[in-house]
Order: C-alpha cells, then structure tokens, then sequence
C-alpha cells in the first residue's frame, strides 16, 4: 500500500498517514492498494484504489476526540438506514475483515465508505438541484421523526449552547479572523437577536430534531441523475429542520441567487412534507445562525484550506449580512 499527497504534512498529518496505512491493513484491499489524501476538515479523507481489485473506496479518518466510537457507529446507523428505508443515496458502510464498521488504529478511529459518483452541483443547475435538495431534506426529515434509533444511539446537539455557549464547539466568533472591535460590537448585536428569536421559536419536535447538519454543496454528489448523493454525515446530530437548509447555503449566503435557491428548496420541500409559515419567516434567523458559526470555524480551523482562502473577507461578508437582518 503507498501513500501520496502528504507533502504539505507533518506532525499531525504524519500522524493521520499512519493511521492511514494501519486502518487499510483491517480490510480486504490488495497490496497493490494506493491511497491518495483529498481533504482535510474535521477529518481527513482518502481515495482508495485499489488496482489489484478494479475497486475504489473512500478512507475517513477521525479527528482525535470529535467523536466516540459509539457517536460514530450511531452515524453510521442513521445513513445506512435512510438508504434503506427512506431512498436517500448514501454511501455504503464497507465493513473491516472483522465486520466492524469503525476500526481503532494508532489513536484513531476510521472508516471505509464507498465511492460514490459524482460532483459537487454546478452552478447551471443550481436552482433545480436546490429543489432536489429540499425533497431529499424533507424525506430525511420525515425519516429521523419516525425511526425508531438502535439502543445506545448517541449524537451531538447543534443548539445554542454548542453554537454559543462557554464549550461553544467550533469556538467563539469573537476569535474570528479580523473579527475588530467594530465588529464584535455589529455581531454581538446579532448574537442577541438571533437568541431573542430562536427562543421564542422554540425546540418542538415538529422542528427540532435529528439532521443532516451540513448538507452544503461539497457534501452533495451530483451525477446527473434525479437527485444528489447525500454524504458526510460526520456532523449529523439534533438540530433545527430550518438549520438544513442554512447549512446548504454555506460560504454563499451573500450571493445574488439566493432567495431563488430558498423558494426552489421550499418549493422541493414542500411537494414532500409541509414547511410552516413561521418556520418559513425564521429562514434567514438560521442563515445568520449558520454564518456566525462558520465564522467561528474559520477562526478556529486556519489549517484548513477553505478557511485560510476565506479568512477575513468572510467576516466582513457577515457584517454586511448582519447589518441588513437588523435593520430590515
């Protein structure tokens, strides 16, 4: 088995290699095997291929202490079952040699999915994939109400206090890039008007449940077909049902389309399950929500490419967003 594409590493993507090349060893993959790293975010990703078998397999090793093992065998629990019962395109869980879905090597924990077709949604197609996208949510959606979870499923909450709190899990947005005093001062004014909102919009489980949690288009596979691939569940956990649909405006909240991209994916929602009116009013609450979050994360993942790309301009880009949700 080689390795490729960690020039840019060290220390801890050395570290992340080595588990790598062990966690490969736990499945039926040839010797001929190669794994090539593709991204890194919370986790790092690999391709497999494996020219020995003609097979090609996607590789996901875990960010120390992100998430127990448990946590993860309970994602895996939830995609595989929407495959299964719901029609949403999953990627397939490929079992170890020893049938465990999660496998524990150098410190890590790993898992093997397979490769699933496809590419991020272009632009051309973008309103009717957001369509596509709104049914497959409200499917997902009506899935998580009805599903009766195995014994000791276990996810995360992205309510205020994991967005917020003092244990805020992306960090504080006040340790945002280039997050100035004039900043902190338009921001915290959003921060209390998001609060104001959502608490009184409140956690019923008509809209708050078990979601996707990061449904943005790098996590969609399209391919041509009717509807998107739906991957990387790595965030999924109990949410807000309108919190989907922030997510999958991710680092494109500003752009002109937008609103048509809303009304395609209610439009695509609603042919499956209703979206109420007063969810429909807090749509761009959970916008800024998102984006407040997000500007957190850049500032507290600079080793990630996306957010050194990103860095300043975005928080800037969240003022502006911030001033206009004030004032309208």
């Amino acid at each position: 088995m080689e390795l490729h594409d960690l020039s840019a590493g060290g220390g801890v993507l050395d570290q992340v290699g080595d588990a790598a090349r062990a966690a490969l060893a736990r499945y039926a993959v040839s010797q001929a095997a190669t794994v090539t790293l593709i991204n890194v975010s919370e986790n790092a990703t690999f391709l497999v291929d494996d020219s020995g078998t003609g097979r090609r397999s996607i590789l996901r090793v875990h960010r120390l202490g992100y998430h127990s093992a448990e946590a993860i065998d309970s994602e895996l629990a939830w995609l595989t079952a929407l495959r299964a019962q719901a029609g949403v395109r999953t990627p397939e869980v490929i079992p170890a040699r020893d049938g465990a879905g999660v496998v524990h090597v150098a410190g890590r924990h790993a898992v093997m999915f397979e490769f699933l077709p496809g590419v991020e949604p272009p632009e051309e197609r973008l309103v009717d994939g957001f369509k596509q996208l709104g049914a497959v949510t409200a499917r997902m959606h009506r899935h998580a109400r009805r599903w009766r979870r195995p014994p000791g499923f276990t996810r995360f909450a992205w309510d205020w206090d994991a967005a917020f709190g003092r244990q805020a899990r992306w960090g504080r947005w006040q340790d945002g890039v280039g997050v100035d005093a004039e900043a902190i001062a338009l921001l915290g004014r959003l921060e209390s008007r998001l609060r104001e909102r959502i608490g009184r919009y409140g956690e019923g489980p008509e809209r708050f449940g078990l979601i996707h949690a990061d449904m943005r288009l790098a996590n969609l596979l399209d391919d041509g077909g009717p509807e998107p691939s739906v991957i990387d569940f790595d965030d999924c956990g109990f949410g807000w049902h309108v919190y989907d649909l922030a997510a999958a405006l991710s680092f494109i909240e500003h752009e002109p389309v937008v609103p048509e991209l809303i009304d395609s994916w209610l439009d695509g929602y609603r042919g499956e399950e209703p979206f109420g009116r007063e969810d429909e009013r807090e749509i761009w609450t959970f916008i800024l929500f998102r984006r407040l979050l997000l500007t957190a994360w850049i500032g507290s993942h600079q080793g990630v490419e996306i957010a050194r790309e990103l860095g300043a301009g975005y928080t800037l880009g969240t003022c502006d967003l911030a001033e206009r949700y004030l004032t309208r």
